[in-house]
This record gives structure tokens, sequence and C-alpha cells, in this order.
């Protein structure tokens, strides 16, 4: 049985050990925290084409269950005038719709069931190196331990230290030009319908909110700026944060301002980075996916979605292809025109400061329905 070592137990590394026990791989994930993920988190949406991916690994009911449904999204300027309203993805399917959920909660999810499918998943190891030869790959951990496969999946994000070990040229992440902002608030009283986001194009800032069954909002803020330093982001408060947000908002006539106002220390901040294309993806027994491979920034909001998408072609890759050279490049060949074209859909958008359109459903596309169809064969 083949032997995967999944470096990474987010989205990506846990994907890929559901697909790859189901194509009857042995697959074990190695990650980096010392435990499981206990904070809240910033929230992501799940378009229809991750659900559709899910779908393909028996994985989408249980990540239904969670979160909540996006049916329609609103979007208006800053005036407050409606540009449009559409609906987003299979929104008639329960188990296709878009859902709105915590990272944290999704990555929750998918540890869950790939545990219950037999997937073990190790904390507290760093990758450090690895070594090759005729029988294989072995990754060196910091803590001075040791793990021998056939291959080495590098599902560790943004900061990948596979993608290092694979291309030591490799250039780093790039800034996108933007802040991130997430924020939780259960004070706000936004205009809103049930499973709809509203899209805001601000005069300064692209905003985005919608509000949950219960009640609570959750919003995001793209803000074109200098990027943050390190210990800016450690050092800021959410009081600092809220204060330069609600300046920058009251600009416009929208809820947003008051969005911000209303919410209490649930906000964070991050830097909006992306990937060239181009990238280097994979070389001896070493193969990176997710963001490790092809990050975008978070403008069309595919990130989560496009890791998924490559868990399930990777893995019927791997099952339908002997040769693991092989399996990679049909892999590299069929998964990369679409990552780079979302890459470079979402830099688009971040420049031009204007909400993401959504996603057109796998159902309309031919030929990814067909690369992510479990039961049709990837051949070389």
């Amino acid at each position: 049985m083949t032997r995967i070592l999944i470096i990474g137990g987010g989205i990506a590394g846990m994907a890929t050990a559901m697909a790859a026990t189901k194509a009857g791989l042995d697959a074990t994930v190695y990650e980096a925290h010392p435990h499981t993920d206990t904070d809240i988190g910033a929230f992501l949406t799940l378009a229809s084409n991750g659900m559709r991916a899910l779908a393909q690994i028996d994985a989408a009911a249980p990540v239904a269950r969670v979160g909540f449904d996006l049916t329609a999204m609103r979007l208006r300027d800053d005036t407050g005038a409606e540009l449009a309203t559409v609906p987003l993805g299979e929104h008639h399917d329960p188990l296709a719709r878009y859902r709105c959920l915590r990272r944290a909660e999704l990555c929750a999810t998918l540890r869950a069931e790939a545990a219950r499918r037999g997937s073990t998943v190790r904390h507290g190891k760093r990758l450090a190196t690895r070594t090759e030869d005729g029988s294989g790959i072995t990754a060196h951990f910091t803590d001075g331990d040791t793990a021998h496969g056939d291959l080495l999946i590098g599902a560790d994000g943004l900061n990948s230290a596979v993608r290092t070990l694979i291309d030591p040229t490799a250039p780093a992440p790039r800034y996108a030009g933007q802040r991130v902002f997430y924020g939780y608030s259960t004070e706000a009283r936004p205009p809103h319908e049930p499973a709809r986001i509203e899209m805001l194009r601000g005069s300064t800032v692209a905003f985005g909110y919608t509000v949950s069954p219960g009640g609570e909002t959750f919003w995001f803020a793209r803000v074109p700026a200098e990027e943050l330093s390190p210990a800016q982001i450690a050092d800021g408060t959410a009081e600092h944060w809220r204060r330069m947000l609600v300046a920058l908002l009251r600009k416009d006539s929208t809820p947003a301002a008051d969005i911000v106002a209303a919410t209490g220390e649930q906000l964070m901040v991050t830097n909006a980075r992306d990937l060239p294309a181009g990238m280097r993806w994979h070389g001896g027994r070493m193969l990176l996916i997710g963001d490790a491979a092809h990050a975008a920034s978070p403008a069309t909001g595919q990130g989560a979605a496009m890791a998924i998408e490559d868990a399930v072609v990777l893995a019927k890759a791997l099952r339908d292809n002997v040769v693991m050279d092989t399996a990679l490049r049909v892999y590299d060949r069929l998964r990369r025109p679409r990552v780079e074209r979302n890459i470079a859909n979402s830099a688009r958008l971040t420049a031009g400061h204007v909400p993401p359109t959504p996603q057109p459903a796998p159902g309309q596309d031919d030929e990814l329905l067909s690369q992510l169809d479990w039961d049709t064969p990837i051949p070389a």
C-alpha cells in the first residue's frame, strides 16, 4: 500500500487524508501545532464547488451540518444603492449550497471525519528536512522524530516548509495590497435577509457581511494600505482596529460602520498575500497542494474550495496511475490552469477593490465535473 506523509493538518491536509484513504492509500497527517485549534479564528465561505468536491469523498453531509447556508448575494455601492442581487452557486441543493462557517469549525469537522475513517494526525511535528532514497522518502522533524513513506505532500499553507525543500529559490509570498479584517458581533443589527451575504462596494473599503440564523453578524473588510508588520499585527488591539475602520467606513451610507462599531473583542486582521503563477509544485517524492502551491488573495473566496478540489484530483491521479511521477505530472497538468486563473482573478479584484463574483458551479463546467467525479478515471 502506498504510504502518504501529509505535512499540515488544515483544510487541505485533512481533505487529502480522506481522499487518499478512499483511494486505498495509507495516509498520516503531521501537524506542527502541538494541539488542535481552539480559537474561533476567521470565517470563510465554502463555495458550491468545494461542497461538490467534498461529496466525492462522502464528506459533504457532515460539513453541511456546520455553519449556515448562503444562497444569495446582494451588491450595493457606497450610497447604499442596490447594484445587483444574484443566487449563489447550487442553491437548490442542500448539500451543495455555499456554507458560511469559522475556519476552525471546518478543520475540526474534517479532522473528525478523517479520524473516523482511520487516518492518524500526529501533533507537534514540525518538518525540518527530508531525505530520499530508493525505498522512499523520510521526513525529519524538529523534535528528532522521523517518518518514512512513498510520497510527502506539502499541505502546510502559505509559508510552506515543503515548498522550500522542493525549490530553495522559490519566491516568498507577496503582499497583495490589502489588509483584511474579520469580525463577529452579536450586538449589530444590520438590515439583512436570511442566507444572503451583503457585499458593499465602499469608497475606500470593500466590506461584506451576513447574519447567522442565531443573529450573529459575520463581517470582513478589505482595506488597501501598507503591509502590516508582524509586530503591528501582534500589538494591535481590537479597539485600535475598530477606531481605524469606523473612521474609514463612516464616509459611506452603508451599515458597515455601525457593524464594526458594535463589534467587541472578536476582531482580527491579517495581510492579504498570494503566490505568483508558475511555481514549482513537485520534485522527487514531494508535492504541494492548497495554499502551499497556489495561494490567492481572499477576494474570490475560493481558497478552501480549491484545496478540497486538489485533494480529490490528487487522490484519483494516484489511484489511476501506477507510476508516481506520472500521477504527479497529471495532477499538475489538470489543476494548474484552474488555480492560477483563480490567483489572477483574485488579484484583479483586490486591485480594483470590488467584491467577488461567485464562481460557476461544477455542474456548469464539464471538465471540472469529470475531474472531480470519483468514478471517472484520470489516466495519464
